[in-house]
């Protein structure tokens, strides 16, 4: 191998862990923005489940990395909440527990939630990233209704505890998502 063909081999390794590297920040990134948003809970009376910035974040970590970074950053939340980082909302039960719960279901659909959300925010045009969103909504409160009905017992009072207190705030989180991801995602996804 000649001097140009090892300095070309030696640049394709530096840009593979330069990309390594940048994806792995994306997806620690993606888990602490998902944390952070978590910390930011309004208990509401009638139902276990709070008020929450975290379905924002889960729409908006989906879109801007992608279906597959997006996923594996939500991954990385669940697994950091269950091993009893302080990354889930605060009160209720610890750690792995937390996932049997009456926020569990929510909490398991965010990797899928954020992989369907990415895998259709492929295209920056603004209403397919907004039934993006909505798509990634519907999935959220799907995995929650489905475990508040086993705790409960009951699909009704599964709507009532963990849907329709949040529909006007939801509809709103999935627009404000669809827009951070049309201002965010082309950018973020030229570099991951």
């Amino acid at each position: 191998m000649n001097r140009g063909e090892q300095l070309a081999v030696s640049g394709e390794r530096a840009g593979s862990a330069s990309l390594l590297l940048r994806r792995i920040v994306s997806i620690v990134l993606g888990a602490a923005t998902v944390g952070i948003a978590a910390q930011v809970a309004v208990p509401l009376v009638g139902t276990p489940v709070p008020m929450t910035l975290q379905p924002l974040a889960v729409l908006v970590v989906g879109g801007v990395l992608g279906a597959r970074l997006g996923a594996a950053a939500l991954v990385l939340y669940l697994a950091l909440g269950a091993l009893g980082l302080p990354v889930f909302t605060p009160g209720g039960l610890p750690g792995a527990a937390r996932l049997i719960g009456p926020t569990g279901g929510y909490l398991l659909s965010y990797p899928v939630a954020a992989a369907i959300v990415g895998w259709l925010a492929s295209s920056s045009r603004p209403l397919r990233l907004l039934l993006a969103s909505a798509a990634g909504m519907v999935l959220i409160h799907l995995g929650g209704s489905a475990q508040l009905a086993i705790l409960t017992g009951n699909a009704g009072a599964a709507t009532r505890y963990g849907l329709v207190p949040f529909l006007t705030g939801d509809l709103l989180k999935v627009g404000i998502a669809a827009l951070l991801i049309l201002a965010l995602g082309p950018a973020v996804r030229r570099r991951t």
